[in-house]
């Protein structure tokens, strides 16, 4: 994790959620969102097991989800569908 000057911002995925709505990043968030995005999504930036719960650098989560492609509704377990020409 890279750390900056003063060290990281380490936040649980809770207060993570939080964050994300009390900057306007997006308008809900729930820790179970998160939690979900940190296990499914490469992209997402390392979780730090703190005890019981998990943290993650603000300074690395913050600029994660301002730059995050959101695709509500979008069915995600599907293959896409390939182009079909006529002919």
């Amino acid at each position: 994790m890279p750390e900056a000057e003063g060290g990281p911002e380490l936040l649980s995925l809770s207060e993570v959620a939080r964050r994300v709505v009390a900057e306007g990043i997006e308008e809900r968030m729930s820790h179970q969102r998160v939690s979900q995005l940190s296990r499914e999504d490469p992209d997402f930036p390392p979780v730090v097991p703190i005890g019981r719960s998990k943290a993650v650098d603000w300074r690395l989560a913050g600029p994660y989800f301002r730059k995050r492609i959101k695709r509500q509704g979008e069915r995600t377990d599907l293959p896409p569908k390939e182009d079909t020409a006529d002919g």
